[in-house]
C-alpha cells in the first residue's frame, strides 16, 4: 500500500537535508517528484537519482501523472516521500484527491517576483495565497529544514503577508 509519509516544498529537490536527514526519519523507501519540467527532462532525472539514497526507489513525474499514482494504493509497502518545488503543485495534488495531511516547507530561494517570507524561504504572491489556501482546506504547513529543528507553523507568517 502506498502512503505519503513526507510532503515537502523544496525547491533543491533531492539534496544533502532530504538525503540524510528526512529519508532516515521517515523511514521511505521511495521518492515521488511532482514536477512538469522535470518529468520531461532525461538530464536532471540522472541527476536526482545520482543524489539519492541507494536503494531508494526514485519517480519523477507530471503532475497528472503524480496524482494518479498517489491516488492508485500500489502493491507492496511504499513509503514515499513527495517532493514539490511549489506550493501550487501541493495545492493541486490536494485539489485531485490526493490524501495529504501535513505539508513541511524547506527552501525556496529567491528570484525575480518573490520576496523574503522567511529564513529559507521567499516566495511570490501567488504563492503565499497557494499557502493559504492550502491551510484554509485543513492541511498544516509547518516551516523545518531537518527533523531535529522545531517546527514553526507557517499560519502565522501568513497572516502578516
Amino acid at each position: 500500500m502506498r502512503s505519503i509519509v513526507l510532503a515537502r516544498i523544496d525547491d533543491r529537490l533531492i539534496h544533502g537535508q532530504v538525503v540524510t536527514a528526512w529519508c532516515k526519519t521517515t523511514g521511505a523507501n521511495a521518492i515521488v517528484i511532482a514536477d512538469d519540467d522535470v518529468a520531461r527532462d532525461e538530464f536532471s532525472q540522472r541527476l536526482l537519482k545520482a543524489c539519492a539514497p541507494p536503494g531508494m526507489t526514485i519517480h519523477t513525474l507530471t503532475l497528472s501523472d503524480a496524482s494518479s499514482y498517489l491516488r492508485s494504493t500500489g502493491e507492496g509497502d511504499e513509503r514515499i516521500i513527495l517532493l514539490t518545488k511549489t506550493p501550487g503543485v501541493m495545492e493541486y495534488l490536494l485539489e485531485e484527491g490526493v490524501n495529504i495531511g501535513r505539508i513541511i516547507l524547506g527552501g525556496m530561494g529567491m528570484k525575480a517576483g518573490r520576496k523574503r517570507f522567511n529564513k529559507n524561504v521567499s516566495a511570490s504572491e501567488e504563492e503565499i495565497s497557494s499557502m493559504k489556501r492550502i491551510v484554509s482546506r485543513g492541511v498544516d504547513i509547518d516551516y523545518q529544514m531537518v527533523p531535529k529543528e522545531r517546527p514553526v507553523n507557517v499560519k502565522k507568517l501568513l497572516s502578516k503577508s
